[in-house]
């Protein structure tokens, strides 16, 4: 079944701001100011990524300014406290994705690792863009005309052929009607729509079948 399967490479950001390990602290802040971004993977060499900079690198300074760390688990952060520069201060190795991750894929990174940015990066490391958590959602831009064609000659068209089912895309909601007796065809149908990117939710209104939201 040929649903969309969008990736990071269409939703990244391809000019990505970065630093070499030797980027001071005011630099690093400065930069993150000045770009608007909450986190700045570090660079060596060609342009490997050796690890990312981010706000909660750089809070541990004034965090621990006048108190000593009074738990086991504030040593390492305690420990940047005191850090001038990029590689004092980064996170390594930094978590990453691949440009041809799924939006899933790296959703699910985020989610697991509790970051907001990743360094897209190809096979051997080299930077070639971001990824946050805004771009991810950009897929939920797509127009509803656009969800609708893709949900008609991906989904319906394989899944109900000759059925004369009826829907609607009405800001990323999908409202399937019509008549459907083959009630195991329902969870096949909600989990297919489900899956074209940019769908925010699945309600069903079928004859024959419990109305149910998916």
């Amino acid at each position: 079944m040929p649903v969309s399967r969008y990736t990071v490479s269409d939703v990244m950001t391809h000019t990505a701001i970065a630093i070499g390990r030797e980027a001071s602290y005011k630099e690093i802040v400065e930069l993150m100011h000045e770009w608007k971004v909450s986190a700045v993977p570090v660079l060596e060499g060609e342009g490997r990524v050796v690890g990312v900079v981010s706000e909660a690198d750089l809070l541990p300074k004034e965090e621990f300014r006048r108190e000593e760390p009074r738990l086991p688990e504030q040593l390492e952060e305690a420990s940047k406290a005191g850090g001038v520069l990029a590689e004092d201060l980064m996170s390594s190795p930094a978590v990453t994705v691949h440009p041809g991750a799924t939006i899933a894929e790296a959703a699910r990174i985020m989610a697991r690792k509790h970051v907001k940015r990743l360094p897209v990066v190809n096979d051997v490391g080299m930077l070639e863009g971001v990824v946050s958590r805004s771009d991810l959602l950009k897929v939920f831009l797509r127009p509803d005309e656009e969800l609708a064609e893709e949900i008609r000659q991906a989904v319906l068209y394989e899944l109900t052929p000759g059925m004369s089912l009826d829907f609607s895309v009405q800001d990323g909601v999908v409202t399937l009607r019509g008549p459907l007796h083959d009630r195991a065809v329902v969870p096949l149908l909600a989990r297919a729509i489900r899956a074209v990117e940019g769908v925010v939710d699945v309600r069903m209104e079928l004859d024959g079948a419990v109305p149910t939201t998916a």
